[in-house]
């Protein structure tokens, strides 16, 4: 039988009347539609996430790669023409870096103090993920601080408040002593994460001298580059031959491995979780198949009489099933997306309709996504080369779950069905 036959029985049997069987693969395709919105919801959702999160983090905290001098030097300014002369390097800031513990009206709490060079605030890449909720947009002074809005809320200080910052250097005999410095706070960030608002204490380049100790501190060049996510391993290697090995030389995954580990594994856990509801409703394809020979057994003799062997008519049905998989498919994608790109919007209804009905009852809001936790609002990212081998999987398992019953259906015996029938 010619596989184009094959394909317009099948057709025919997908899109045919409700009693000749066409009922069972139209609700076997309605289910593969259903079990793939949640898988690319959340592969849309995951991605996301990871990437608005990983974005704040490389480009206003650790950059696209970081180089540390294993033998500090005085002259800073050649190591920083060397590495702008790298290709695909955009821009290279100084950074010292310190733990301490800043005090203000309301408390104290532990911070991460960074000392880097204004122009790093302005940088367009980073730029567009930071919000000014007062103030200055970088420290103009070396007694300005800027703060994250969460540790801004936490130490209960405003624009204008003047707060403590202690850390530790080392004196005579290598003992460990105390160092506090007064800073104004002259200007409240927040990147829209709150992991990374909570520890943002940002001083100036000379700020940053006032209140760090060479010894109790990091010093690194921060790079950013063209394309962090494709280039990074590249740029590193042309770092290491053109400063030599006085250096060494991180790219951003190195410095975020364990986070970026832990972000990935999650996803790949919740789109397993998902492909498991393909599986279960791939299973219901088979049952269709199975009931779809039952009901067209009539025509399968028919097909034996005319000269089809076992194998053209197990391509029927399994052709059937391959339609019916296709047609779910592309269905279940295209409400996955749909619903994926406007998640946004559909979570600020979502949270607005239950903090109605909580407050009938004297509750209070109900966020679905706490700010203290997730980003604010989650950037839509869409892998079109995952999607389509989730699609792939979804026939794959439609067709495989299909065998079974399409093959048995080709060994049926002509005569057995007539007298059935």
């Amino acid at each position: 039988m010619k596989r184009n036959v094959s394909f317009f029985i099948a057709l025919r049997y997908l899109w045919g009347r409700a009693h000749e069987g066409g009922r069972y693969l139209r609700g076997a395709a309605a289910g593969i539609a259903i079990s793939l919105v949640p898988i690319i919801v959340t592969l849309i959702v995951a991605d996301g996430m990871i990437r608005g999160i990983i974005d704040r983090y490389i480009e206003l905290g650790t950059g696209h790669l970081q180089v540390f001098e294993l033998i500090n030097s005085e002259d800073k300014e050649s190591t920083i023409e060397k590495i702008k002369e790298v290709d695909r390097v955009k821009g290279v800031w100084t950074e010292q870096k310190g733990t301490g513990i800043l005090a203000g009206r309301n408390g104290r709490t532990g911070v991460t103090v960074r000392a880097i060079e204004s122009s790093f605030w302005e940088d367009p890449s980073g730029a567009r993920y930071l919000k000014i909720i007062d103030g200055e947009q970088k420290p103009r002074t070396d007694r300005d601080v800027m703060l994250g809005e969460t540790l801004a809320s936490d130490i209960g200080v405003k624009v204008g408040d003047t707060v403590r910052l202690m850390t530790i250097r080392t004196g005579e005999n290598e003992r460990l002593l105390p160092r506090s410095a007064s800073f104004t706070v002259s200007g409240i960030l927040s990147c829209g994460y709150n992991e990374i608002d909570a520890l943002w204490c940002i001083v100036s380049s000379e700020g940053g001298s006032r209140v760090l100790s060479p010894d109790q501190s990091s010093e690194n060049f921060i790079v950013k580059i063209d394309d962090p996510y494709k280039n990074a391993d590249n740029v590193m290697r042309e770092l290491y031959f053109k400063l030599g090995n006085g250096y060494s030389v991180y790219t951003w995954k190195n410095l975020l491995r364990s986070q970026y580990s832990s972000y990935e594994s999650t996803r790949q856990l919740l789109l397993f979780i998902m492909a498991l509801i393909v599986i279960v409703a791939a299973v219901n394809v088979s049952s269709a198949t199975s009931m779809l020979v039952l009901e067209r057994q009539r025509d399968i003799a028919v097909l034996k009489f005319s000269g089809a062997n076992i194998r053209g008519v197990t391509e029927v049905f399994l052709m059937g099933s391959f339609l019916t998989g296709l047609f779910g498919g592309i269905l279940g994608i295209a409400l996955g997306l749909l619903i994926g790109i406007n998640i946004n919007f559909l979570i600020r209804s979502l949270e607005k309709a239950l903090s109605f009905f909580s407050g009938l009852f004297n509750g209070g809001e109900i966020k679905i996504l706490d700010p203290d936790f997730y980003l604010e609002t989650i950037p839509i990212i869409i892998d079109f080369g995952a999607v389509f081998l989730i699609g792939l999987f979804a026939i794959f398992c439609s067709v495989l779950s299909s065998w079974i019953p399409a093959y048995r259906a080709g060994k049926l015996k002509p005569m057995e069905l007539l007298r059935k029938t």
